[in-house]
Protein backbone atom coordinates (compact mmCIF):
# COMPACT_ATOMS: atom_id res chain seq x y z
CA UNK A 1 0.00 0.00 0.00
CA UNK A 2 1.47 3.49 -1.02
CA UNK A 3 0.88 6.96 0.82
CA UNK A 4 -1.52 9.00 -0.75
CA UNK A 5 1.25 12.34 -2.31
CA UNK A 6 -0.50 14.68 0.04
CA UNK A 7 0.81 12.58 2.95
CA UNK A 8 4.22 11.73 2.07
CA UNK A 9 5.56 15.05 3.40
CA UNK A 10 4.82 12.85 7.13
CA UNK A 11 5.56 9.43 5.57
CA UNK A 12 7.95 7.48 8.13
CA UNK A 13 10.86 6.54 7.01
CA UNK A 14 11.99 3.20 8.70
CA UNK A 15 10.20 -0.20 7.80
CA UNK A 16 9.30 -0.64 11.48
CA UNK A 17 7.13 2.68 11.21
CA UNK A 18 6.07 2.32 7.49
CA UNK A 19 3.03 0.17 9.19
CA UNK A 20 2.02 3.06 11.28
CA UNK A 21 1.98 5.44 8.98
CA UNK A 22 -0.11 2.89 6.48
CA UNK A 23 -2.49 2.11 9.44
CA UNK A 24 -2.77 5.18 11.01
CA UNK A 25 -2.42 7.92 7.94
CA UNK A 26 -4.59 5.79 5.03
CA UNK A 27 -6.85 5.58 8.11
CA UNK A 28 -6.91 1.75 8.73
CA UNK A 29 -8.53 0.97 11.96
CA UNK A 30 -10.82 3.48 13.87
CA UNK A 31 -11.25 4.49 17.32
CA UNK A 32 -14.73 3.59 16.86
CA UNK A 33 -13.88 -0.23 16.78
CA UNK A 34 -15.37 -2.60 19.22
CA UNK A 35 -14.19 -6.44 20.29
CA UNK A 36 -12.27 -7.81 23.12
CA UNK A 37 -8.63 -8.32 22.67
CA UNK A 38 -6.14 -9.57 24.52
CA UNK A 39 -2.74 -7.83 26.09
CA UNK A 40 0.21 -9.78 25.15
CA UNK A 41 3.65 -9.51 27.25
CA UNK A 42 6.32 -8.21 24.63
CA UNK A 43 10.00 -10.33 25.41
CA UNK A 44 13.66 -9.84 24.28
CA UNK A 45 15.06 -6.56 24.99
CA UNK A 46 15.91 -5.30 21.19
CA UNK A 47 14.75 -2.41 19.47
CA UNK A 48 14.86 -2.59 16.26
CA UNK A 49 11.57 -2.76 15.83
CA UNK A 50 11.39 0.42 16.23
CA UNK A 51 9.71 0.36 20.14
CA UNK A 52 11.31 -1.68 23.28
CA UNK A 53 10.05 -4.92 23.92
CA UNK A 54 11.81 -6.24 27.06
CA UNK A 55 9.37 -7.65 28.81
CA UNK A 56 8.97 -5.88 32.47
CA UNK A 57 5.87 -7.71 33.20
CA UNK A 58 5.67 -11.26 33.03
CA UNK A 59 7.98 -11.85 36.44
CA UNK A 60 5.96 -9.88 38.62
CA UNK A 61 3.90 -11.74 41.36
CA UNK A 62 0.36 -11.39 42.79
CA UNK A 63 -0.51 -10.32 45.96
CA UNK A 64 -2.85 -12.52 47.46
CA UNK A 65 -4.63 -10.18 49.87
CA UNK A 66 -5.19 -7.89 47.05
CA UNK A 67 -6.43 -10.51 45.08
CA UNK A 68 -8.78 -11.88 47.89
CA UNK A 69 -10.32 -8.41 48.01
CA UNK A 70 -10.73 -7.90 44.71
CA UNK A 71 -13.18 -10.98 44.58
CA UNK A 72 -15.05 -9.87 47.65
CA UNK A 73 -15.15 -6.04 45.64
CA UNK A 74 -16.38 -7.85 42.09
CA UNK A 75 -17.95 -11.11 42.78
CA UNK A 76 -18.07 -11.26 38.86
CA UNK A 77 -13.86 -11.54 39.06
CA UNK A 78 -14.05 -14.95 40.18
CA UNK A 79 -13.74 -16.16 36.22
CA UNK A 80 -10.44 -14.55 36.31
CA UNK A 81 -11.36 -11.53 34.41
CA UNK A 82 -12.01 -8.12 34.86
CA UNK A 83 -13.48 -5.82 31.68
CA UNK A 84 -11.48 -3.07 31.23
CA UNK A 85 -12.66 0.02 28.37
CA UNK A 86 -10.29 1.30 26.23
CA UNK A 87 -9.58 2.81 22.61
CA UNK A 88 -8.88 0.75 19.51
CA UNK A 89 -4.99 2.32 18.80
CA UNK A 90 -3.57 1.30 15.59
CA UNK A 91 0.10 1.77 14.94
CA UNK A 92 3.00 3.24 16.31
CA UNK A 93 1.94 6.87 16.73
CA UNK A 94 0.36 6.75 19.88
CA UNK A 95 3.00 5.55 21.48
CA UNK A 96 4.47 5.56 24.42
CA UNK A 97 0.74 5.25 25.50
CA UNK A 98 -0.41 2.62 23.34
CA UNK A 99 -0.15 1.61 20.11
CA UNK A 100 -0.74 -1.52 17.75
CA UNK A 101 2.09 -3.21 16.55
CA UNK A 102 2.60 -5.08 12.69
CA UNK A 103 1.51 -8.13 14.43
CA UNK A 104 -1.59 -6.80 15.61
CA UNK A 105 -0.53 -6.86 19.59
CA UNK A 106 -1.17 -4.35 21.67
CA UNK A 107 2.17 -2.38 22.84
CA UNK A 108 2.73 0.62 25.02
CA UNK A 109 3.59 1.28 28.84
CA UNK A 110 -0.39 1.85 29.33
CA UNK A 111 -0.63 -1.73 28.59
CA UNK A 112 2.14 -2.56 30.53
CA UNK A 113 1.30 -0.91 33.39
CA UNK A 114 -2.43 -1.63 33.29
CA UNK A 115 -1.14 -5.85 32.60
CA UNK A 116 1.63 -5.44 35.45
CA UNK A 117 -1.89 -4.00 37.95
CA UNK A 118 -3.46 -7.21 36.92
CA UNK A 119 -0.72 -9.47 37.94
CA UNK A 120 -0.88 -8.26 40.99
CA UNK A 121 -4.50 -8.24 41.45
CA UNK A 122 -4.50 -11.97 40.39
CA UNK A 123 -6.81 -11.35 37.06
CA UNK A 124 -6.74 -10.87 33.40
CA UNK A 125 -8.49 -7.79 31.79
CA UNK A 126 -11.06 -8.94 29.02
CA UNK A 127 -9.90 -5.45 26.84
CA UNK A 128 -12.45 -4.03 25.05
CA UNK A 129 -12.73 -1.11 22.67
CA UNK A 130 -14.52 1.88 22.37
CA UNK A 131 -14.06 5.50 21.82
CA UNK A 132 -13.00 8.17 24.23
CA UNK A 133 -16.07 9.84 24.42
CA UNK A 134 -17.88 6.46 25.34
CA UNK A 135 -15.33 4.83 27.88
CA UNK A 136 -16.71 6.97 31.03
CA UNK A 137 -19.89 6.32 30.54
CA UNK A 138 -19.78 2.50 29.64
CA UNK A 139 -17.84 2.66 33.40
CA UNK A 140 -20.82 4.63 34.58
CA UNK A 141 -23.67 2.14 33.08
CA UNK A 142 -21.39 -1.08 34.35
CA UNK A 143 -20.27 -1.95 31.00
CA UNK A 144 -16.47 -2.03 31.85
CA UNK A 145 -15.46 -2.02 35.13
CA UNK A 146 -12.38 -0.09 34.58
CA UNK A 147 -11.65 2.44 31.90
CA UNK A 148 -8.09 3.01 30.77
CA UNK A 149 -7.36 5.75 27.75
CA UNK A 150 -4.89 8.50 29.29
CA UNK A 151 -8.05 10.34 31.78
CA UNK A 152 -6.65 13.29 32.89
CA UNK A 153 -7.81 13.89 36.05
CA UNK A 154 -10.22 16.55 36.12
CA UNK A 155 -12.91 18.42 38.68
CA UNK A 156 -16.06 17.22 35.74
CA UNK A 157 -14.40 14.52 35.71
CA UNK A 158 -14.11 13.22 39.42
CA UNK A 159 -17.96 14.41 39.51
CA UNK A 160 -18.64 11.30 37.52
CA UNK A 161 -16.06 8.56 37.93
CA UNK A 162 -13.45 7.53 40.33
CA UNK A 163 -9.83 7.83 39.39
CA UNK A 164 -6.81 5.75 40.29
CA UNK A 165 -3.59 7.69 39.18
CA UNK A 166 -0.74 6.04 37.75
CA UNK A 167 1.06 8.61 35.18
CA UNK A 168 1.92 12.14 35.14
CA UNK A 169 0.94 13.55 31.10
CA UNK A 170 0.33 16.90 30.14
CA UNK A 171 -1.11 19.24 27.09
CA UNK A 172 1.14 20.29 24.26
CA UNK A 173 1.39 21.41 20.65
CA UNK A 174 3.04 19.82 17.66
CA UNK A 175 3.11 21.80 14.27
CA UNK A 176 4.80 21.16 11.09
CA UNK A 177 8.49 21.76 10.90
CA UNK A 178 7.71 24.81 8.29
CA UNK A 179 5.90 26.56 10.62
CA UNK A 180 6.33 30.20 11.71
CA UNK A 181 5.75 29.04 15.48
CA UNK A 182 8.97 27.93 17.84
CA UNK A 183 7.48 27.67 21.01
CA UNK A 184 4.24 28.60 23.00
CA UNK A 185 4.18 30.34 26.15
CA UNK A 186 0.68 32.15 25.68
CA UNK A 187 -2.41 31.14 23.88
CA UNK A 188 -3.16 34.11 21.90
CA UNK A 189 -0.03 32.90 19.85
CA UNK A 190 -2.55 30.93 18.39
CA UNK A 191 -4.95 33.48 17.61
CA UNK A 192 -5.73 33.12 13.86
CA UNK A 193 -4.74 29.51 13.74
CA UNK A 194 -6.20 26.44 13.76
CA UNK A 195 -5.81 23.59 16.00
CA UNK A 196 -6.60 20.49 15.46
CA UNK A 197 -7.79 17.63 19.15
CA UNK A 198 -9.77 15.38 20.43
CA UNK A 199 -13.76 16.10 21.48
CA UNK A 200 -14.27 15.50 25.23
CA UNK A 201 -10.67 15.94 26.51
CA UNK A 202 -8.20 18.00 28.29
CA UNK A 203 -7.50 19.67 25.51
CA UNK A 204 -11.05 21.14 24.92
CA UNK A 205 -11.56 21.97 28.15
CA UNK A 206 -8.13 24.47 27.75
CA UNK A 207 -9.37 25.59 24.47
CA UNK A 208 -12.88 26.63 25.26
CA UNK A 209 -11.78 28.21 28.91
CA UNK A 210 -9.39 30.22 26.89
CA UNK A 211 -11.37 31.44 23.60
CA UNK A 212 -12.47 35.12 24.99
CA UNK A 213 -8.34 35.57 25.30
CA UNK A 214 -7.85 36.30 21.34
CA UNK A 215 -10.64 38.98 20.76
CA UNK A 216 -9.48 40.15 24.77
CA UNK A 217 -5.86 41.24 22.64
CA UNK A 218 -7.63 42.52 19.43
CA UNK A 219 -6.70 39.27 17.36
CA UNK A 220 -9.00 37.42 15.35
CA UNK A 221 -9.65 34.30 17.13
CA UNK A 222 -8.43 30.31 17.18
CA UNK A 223 -10.36 27.85 15.03
CA UNK A 224 -10.79 24.28 16.70
CA UNK A 225 -11.69 21.15 14.64
CA UNK A 226 -12.14 18.20 16.73
CA UNK A 227 -11.17 14.73 15.75
CA UNK A 228 -12.66 11.17 16.37
CA UNK A 229 -9.03 9.92 15.99
CA UNK A 230 -5.51 11.47 15.19
CA UNK A 231 -5.20 9.81 11.64
CA UNK A 232 -7.41 12.58 10.79
CA UNK A 233 -5.37 15.38 12.49
CA UNK A 234 -2.08 13.98 10.54
CA UNK A 235 -3.85 14.54 7.51
CA UNK A 236 -5.17 17.66 8.56
CA UNK A 237 -1.42 18.67 9.28
CA UNK A 238 -0.65 17.22 5.63
CA UNK A 239 -2.65 19.20 3.55
CA UNK A 240 -2.21 22.37 5.88
CA UNK A 241 -5.87 22.44 6.72
CA UNK A 242 -4.57 21.94 10.30
CA UNK A 243 -1.69 24.72 12.10
CA UNK A 244 -0.89 22.90 15.06
CA UNK A 245 -2.06 19.98 17.04
CA UNK A 246 -3.08 20.01 20.46
CA UNK A 247 -2.72 16.59 22.50
CA UNK A 248 -0.99 14.91 24.88
CA UNK A 249 2.78 15.66 25.82
CA UNK A 250 4.13 11.96 26.25
CA UNK A 251 2.22 11.28 22.33
CA UNK A 252 3.46 14.38 21.00
CA UNK A 253 7.05 14.19 22.29
CA UNK A 254 7.46 10.37 20.07
CA UNK A 255 5.59 11.98 17.81
CA UNK A 256 8.35 14.82 17.26
CA UNK A 257 11.09 11.90 17.16
CA UNK A 258 9.90 9.58 14.89
CA UNK A 259 7.41 11.22 12.49
CA UNK A 260 9.81 13.50 9.90
CA UNK A 261 8.66 17.19 9.03
CA UNK A 262 7.37 17.84 12.50
CA UNK A 263 8.35 19.96 15.81
CA UNK A 264 6.81 19.96 19.03
CA UNK A 265 6.36 23.29 20.17
CA UNK A 266 5.55 23.15 23.90
CA UNK A 267 3.80 22.17 26.87
CA UNK A 268 1.14 23.91 27.95
CA UNK A 269 0.13 22.13 31.60
CA UNK A 270 0.34 19.08 33.50
CA UNK A 271 -2.43 16.59 34.53
CA UNK A 272 -2.54 13.49 36.77
CA UNK A 273 -3.53 10.45 35.01
CA UNK A 274 -5.41 7.56 35.77
CA UNK A 275 -7.47 4.55 35.74
CA UNK A 276 -11.44 5.26 36.37
CA UNK A 277 -14.12 3.37 38.16
CA UNK A 278 -17.54 3.74 38.80
CA UNK A 279 -18.14 6.48 41.81
CA UNK A 280 -17.51 4.93 45.53
CA UNK A 281 -16.51 1.66 43.73
CA UNK A 282 -13.90 -0.10 45.86
CA UNK A 283 -12.01 -0.87 42.71
CA UNK A 284 -10.79 2.67 42.73
CA UNK A 285 -8.25 2.04 46.07
CA UNK A 286 -7.56 -1.70 44.68
CA UNK A 287 -6.10 -0.59 41.88
CA UNK A 288 -4.43 2.41 43.85
CA UNK A 289 -2.42 -0.23 46.11
CA UNK A 290 -1.50 -2.08 43.02
CA UNK A 291 0.15 0.47 41.69
CA UNK A 292 1.81 1.56 44.90
CA UNK A 293 2.99 -2.49 45.16
CA UNK A 294 4.25 -2.04 41.61
CA UNK A 295 6.24 1.27 43.22
CA UNK A 296 7.23 0.09 45.78
CA UNK A 297 8.78 -3.35 44.11
CA UNK A 298 10.69 -1.28 41.54
CA UNK A 299 8.54 -2.86 39.02
CA UNK A 300 7.07 0.66 38.21
CA UNK A 301 10.42 1.81 37.77
CA UNK A 302 11.41 -0.86 35.01
CA UNK A 303 8.29 0.18 33.06
CA UNK A 304 8.83 3.79 33.02
CA UNK A 305 12.30 3.14 32.40
CA UNK A 306 11.06 1.10 29.55
CA UNK A 307 9.16 4.01 27.80
CA UNK A 308 11.44 6.47 28.75
CA UNK A 309 9.16 8.37 30.69
CA UNK A 310 11.07 8.03 34.09
CA UNK A 311 9.90 11.84 34.81
CA UNK A 312 6.72 11.52 34.30
CA UNK A 313 5.98 8.99 37.19
CA UNK A 314 4.01 9.10 40.45
CA UNK A 315 5.29 8.80 43.55
CA UNK A 316 2.66 6.95 44.75
CA UNK A 317 -0.98 6.16 43.59
CA UNK A 318 -3.87 8.39 44.58
CA UNK A 319 -7.85 8.05 44.54
CA UNK A 320 -9.07 11.27 43.11
CA UNK A 321 -6.53 13.71 43.62
CA UNK A 322 -6.98 17.54 43.40
CA UNK A 323 -7.21 18.09 40.01
CA UNK A 324 -5.68 20.97 38.54
CA UNK A 325 -8.06 21.73 35.70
Amino acid sequence: MSLNPVLRRFALPTAALTFSAVALLSGCGSAGSSGAAADPVSSGSGSATGYPTTDVVSAISEDASLHAALLTADPSASNGQVTLGTTYNPGLTGLPHSGQNSAGQNIGADVDLRNAVAKVLGISWSVQNGTFDTIIPGVQNGKYAVGQDNFGVTSAREKEVDFATYLTDGQSLLAPRDSSLSKVTDITQLCGLTVGTSAGTTFQTILTKNAGKCAAAGKAPYTVQYFADNSAIWLGLANGRIDVYFGPTLALEYDATHVPNVKFLSQISTTAVGFVVAKDSPLAKLIAEAVNKLISSGDYAKILAKWSITGNGVTSSQVNPTPTL
